[in-house]
This record gives structure tokens, sequence and C-alpha cells, in this order.
């Protein structure tokens, strides 16, 4: 699911000279769409399949297309011998979520019986292609790219004290002290662990603040100052290389991330990095029916690098025309957004924000939502496989933060929908963790689990659970949990170890409790509501009771009736004396959470 960024450009240095455009009349590739039934076809023809597995947005795919796809012997040698398939990969997340360690472009060459023989990593010039074209012909055997899956064992609802050090002492010790943000070639922010050390850091961890505040301001420098948007990460180890591409899981959760920052540290940065992202989103990506395309290309022409061009003003840019906007309008990116804006609404109760939440999920709800299936959501609108987990998931994550942001019931009982729908068609008796692809639908591949979606659905379930009491939400995330704490996939990805550390932290605790107590139109219970919303505590369960709509869904708590709105802080069995004011209010959070 999530772009693995530090791979996704490894190669760029390998890049040769441009070749000349070909002539119209040279031959060309004859490429297919992704299908399974492309393998009785290679087994028929005696071929090999090879997928070229590509991002819209990304430089280093159309550079292949300009060069290696158009190089005369690579040609020959894939229309002769191979079946050639072509997949964006934002449009089928179970094959992009296979093949993401790899970056994009990444080249795969699979035998007629939809073996993997090779797997190759980003750019390949035309006589890199072509010798291995020659080679798999020679020899098909799988080659060292091929590595075997080990099968998952299942670990418990957390992770084990051991494996939880080791996760910790990554996060330390992988941090770069000069520049921010953790490793030392590609940087960016990983959201998680940038999430992880703010969580440290309000809990009085000097070091958390630090790496936190590091990385936050390392960020600001591949925010782009003229249009707003981050672009996708900086090469060289430092933060003046930037690789322009602003694909949607970045701008969401980078804004998010910021919101948060802004409510824990009041950094007026931080907020203006949230609205910057914000802008760009609002002036590039947003459709007419007010939901969001996908990406913003990295390039004005295919291939061609754009530094220069990103380095103009708005105006210099527009004279030139605007990079390729991809359009597509997928359910996974819109709830990833829809999030990240009711994340920047609680930090600044600004009315505009939830109301473009609100605008997109309801479009969503209305164009995406599978037909006869309550709570599930298609990709796109004319899904070639599927339905995908990432979809509902990050719909149901975002229908959860509406309900956070409003109290609305009708929000909580979507998510409850999607969290049962998530149930029925991602999880198995006989499978670890959550699949990333409907169970029943692959001939070819068995779908896998991914780390940061079974992320997402353990801290989504869990938290759902507690809003709920469902046993079935908090079983849910327990199934994805087991698959993240195992030592194998808890310890797999190098640095980036802040989603499992963030889900182990909010499965083994119980979410700071807020109840509102008064009516909805009470002006007093609103001021109190948006000052829980704004307290930054993002594993929070707040909630608004107001006895005209009957009993909260978990009734786990009875409040008083009082003459006027009030908040309560609930911890374990107890709950604090009523706060009237949100001063008051705000002395309570604190002490309740150790500040």
């Amino acid at each position: 699911m999530r772009i693995i960024l530090w791979i996704a450009a490894i190669l760029f240095l390998t890049a040769s000279v441009f070749a000349a455009d070909a002539p119209s009349t040279q031959p060309s590739i004859a490429w297919h769409p992704w299908s399974d039934d492309v393998f009785a076809q290679a087994k028929a023809q005696h071929k090999f399949v090879i997928l070229d597995l590509e991002a819209i947005w990304c430089h280093w795919c159309h550079v292949m297309d300009e060069t290696t796809y158009r190089d005369p012997a690579v040609i020959q040698l894939m229309n002769d011998k191979y079946i050639a398939l072509k997949v964006d990969q934002d449009s089928r997340p179970d094959i992009s979520n296979r093949y993401e360690d790899f970056g994009w472009p990444a080249t795969v060459v699979f035998g007629e019986d939809g073996k993997e023989i090779a797997i190759r990593q980003g750019y390949l010039e035309p006589q890199v292609m072509a010798s291995m074209l020659r080679a798999i012909i020679a020899d098909p055997s799988p080659g060292p790219s091929v590595r075997a899956i080990a099968p998952v064992k299942p670990a418990g609802p957390s992770l084990s004290d051991d494996t939880r050090k080791e996760l910790l002492s990554r996060l330390n010790e992988v941090y770069d002290e000069k520049y921010g943000s953790w490793g030392r070639n590609q940087k960016f922010m990983d959201w998680d662990n940038t999430e992880m050390s703010m969580l440290l850091g309000a809990g009085g961890d000097a070091r958390g603040v630090l790496m936190a505040k590091g990385t936050l301001a390392g960020q600001l420098h591949i925010i782009d100052p003229v249009w707003g948007g981050v672009y996708q990460y900086s090469t060289d180890g430092d933060w003046d290389h930037p690789h322009f591409e602003k694909i949607m899981q970045m701008q969401a959760e980078d804004m998010r991330t910021y919101a948060y920052a802004y409510s824990l540290f009041h950094n007026p940065a931080d907020l203006k990095a949230a609205e910057d992202i914000h802008k760009f989103l609002t002036g590039f990506m947003l459709s007419p029916d007010g939901v969001f395309y996908t990406s913003m290309d990295a390039d004005l022409v295919d291939g061609q690098h754009s530094a220069d061009y990103f380095a103009l003003d708005d105006a210099g840019r527009r004279k030139q025309g605007v990079p390729r906007i991809d359009t597509h309008v997928y359910s996974r990116e819109n709830g990833w957004t829809i999030n990240a804006i009711c994340a920047l609404y609680a930090a600044t109760g600004e009315q505009k924000y939830l109301d473009e939440a609100k605008t997109a999920a309801e479009w969503i709800i209305a164009h995406r939502s599978i037909a006869g299936a309550p709570g599930g959501f298609n990709h796109g609108d004319a899904d070639a496989s599927g339905p995908y987990l990432g979809d509902t998931l990050s719909m149901a994550r975002a229908m959860l933060a509406l309900y956070s942001a409003t109290g609305d019931r009708l929000w909580l009982t979507r998510a409850q929908a999607s969290a049962a729908f998530v149930i029925a068609h991602f999880t198995a008796a006989d499978y670890v963790g959550v699949a990333t692809s409907c169970l029943s639908t692959s001939t070819v591949f068995r779908p896998r689990p991914e780390v940061d979606e079974n992320v997402m659905a353990a801290r989504f379930a869990n938290l759902l659970f507690h809003f709920t009491g469902d046993k079935a939400d908090r079983q849910l995330a327990e199934t994805a949990m087991s698959y993240l704490a195992s030592p194998q996939i808890a310890t797999a990805r190098g640095s980036m170890v802040g989603g499992v550390l963030l889900a182990d932290s909010e499965m083994t605790s119980e979410p700071t409790h807020i109840a509102i107590v008064g009516s909805k139109s009470d002006a007093s219970a609103q001021k109190l509501f948006a000052t829980a919303m704004a307290f930054y505590k993002p594993y929070k369960r707040l909630e608004w009771y107001d006895a005209t709509e009957g009993p909260l869904p978990n009734s786990d708590v009875q409040y008083p009736t009082l003459p006027k709105a009030a908040a309560f802080i609930c911890t374990g069995s107890a709950c604090s004396s009523p706060a009237f004011t949100p001063e008051d209010l705000i002395k309570k959070l604190n002490r309740a959470t150790g500040r």
C-alpha cells in the first residue's frame, strides 16, 4: 500500500542519455492489460510474460518508455518471446502491494505457469533490458531476485518485549541527527515514525520531541513554495534534491501529521505546512464534484527532468503548462484525504474543512459503494479486479474520523458496516493477518497481507471497538496485530518501525476517553467538543452524549443529568469531575495525560 520511497529511484544515476524519438513507422511493443487469462495464452504460445509495473506520475517510468521500450532490440525480443503487460500501480493495489519493495518502475518476468523468474527495480537501460530478456530465454530458472516468502507465524495481539525493544532502538538509532528523518540517502517524512516520536514526546521523552521536530522542519524543504503540496522525497542525503511527483498518500498523511504536530507543539510553521498541502489539494486535485484526484506528474514533458520548471513562479509555470494530473477517483486515496482533512479540522475548528470531508465522503459512498455489499467499496469506477482491502479500510477510517469530528452516529454506523465487510472478505481462519485483496479472486497470486494496511486495520478496528463495544471489531484488530507482531514481519522494514509501534501501543492501552454531555444545539457543548477535538491525542475516544439521541453505542459509562453542558474524562473505571469550561477541560486533560 505505502509506496516504499527509499527504493523508488535508487537506480536514477544509471540513466543513459535519452535516445532520439523513434520514427512513427518503427515497430512498437504490443502491450496488454493485466489478466490472469494471459498465462493460458502464454502457455499456448510458449512465451514468457513480462510486467511493466509503472506509476503515471513517475519520472523514471517515463524515461523507460522513451528509451528502453523504443529500442529495436528490446521491441523485437519482447514481441517474439514475451507477452507484455503494462499496469499503472495506482489502479491495481493487489499487484502494487506485492511488488512495492522494488519501487517504480518494477519489471517482473513470469514463466507461462505464473511463477516469477526475475524481478528488477528501477530504470533499466536498453542494453541491460535486452541482456536480461536474452538470458531468460536461454535459461528460465528463477534468479536471485525471486525470494521465497517464508510462511508467517501468527503472534499474539501485541509485540514481545524483545521485539518492542528492538523497534524502539531502531527508531532512535537510525534517526539522522543532522538532517532529520530516518536514513541517510532519500529524505522524506516517514509519517508513522514521526507520529510515534510525537507520542513519545508528548509523554515527556525529550528525544521523541527532537526527532519529531527535526523531521517536521526538514520536510518543510520539499513542500512546493509556489503551489503547495509536498514532493515525494529528496535524494543525495539532504533536502535539496527533490523528486517532484506529488502523490496522494504523501499529501494526505503529511497533512494529517502536520495537523497533529500543530495540536501538540503549537508551532505556526506546522499549521502553515498543513494548510499549504491543503491549498495544493483544493487548487489542483479537487474535482468539480468535491472528490480528490490521484497524483500530479513529476514531469511537464515525459522523461525530461523538471527542476528548472518547478523553480519558476506561478506565472512562469502556467505559461509552460501544468504537469499531468491523474484524474482517476479512487476510494482509497479519498479515504486517506478525508481522514487528513478531519485532522486539520480538529486542529483548527474551521468549518470549511469539515464540509470538504463530508462532501468527498458522501460522493464516494454514492459512487463507489459495492452494490449489494453494505460497507464495501470499489477502487475506481471500473475495477479490473478486486475488491481491495485498501479502499474499504481507508474509507472506514475516514468515516470513524468523521464520527469523532461530529458526534453524528450515522458515520459510526457506516464505519461498522465497513469493518464487517473487511472481516467477511479479507480475513480467513487459515490466514495470518488481513489480505490486501479479496481472498477468493486471484487464480495466479494468493493474496498477501501488507504491513501498512495491517497497521491501519489494527489501529482502526481497535479504536472502533472502544466506540462500539463489539468484540468482532476487537477480533479484527487482533487478526491484523497477529501478523504485525510476528518478529519476522515487525523487524523486516529497517527503520520504518513507527506504524507497528503505534499499533502495539494502542492495542495494549485504553484510549483517552472524553465525553461531552449536552445538547448538540448548545453553544457551550459545542465549545467543549471543539476543545476536546483540538487536544493532541490521536488515540482518543471522543463522544457526544445528547440524551435526546438515546444511549451511546458503547454505554460503559453512565453520565449524570446536569443543568448545563459538561465534559468528562474517563480512564479505567473512573471518570473526572465535570468540566464546564474549555479552560477547565484543558487542565483536566493535561493532568489525565501526564503533561
